[in-house]
């Protein structure tokens, strides 16, 4: 392995981090969509 493998990981791990603190404060992040409730599981007990 090289020597400066974590360091590298590292660095890439706070490039994303920071690209993603950067969309998340200017409102571009995908919202979660809220996953429907199958009709058999939405209270379908005997």
């Amino acid at each position: 392995m090289a020597d400066n493998y974590l360091e590298r990981q590292y660095a890439e791990y706070e490039k994303k981090k920071a690209a993603w603190e950067k969309a998340k404060r200017l409102g571009k992040l995908p919202k979660p969509k809220a996953k429907p409730i199958p009709p058999a599981a939405a209270g379908d007990s005997k």
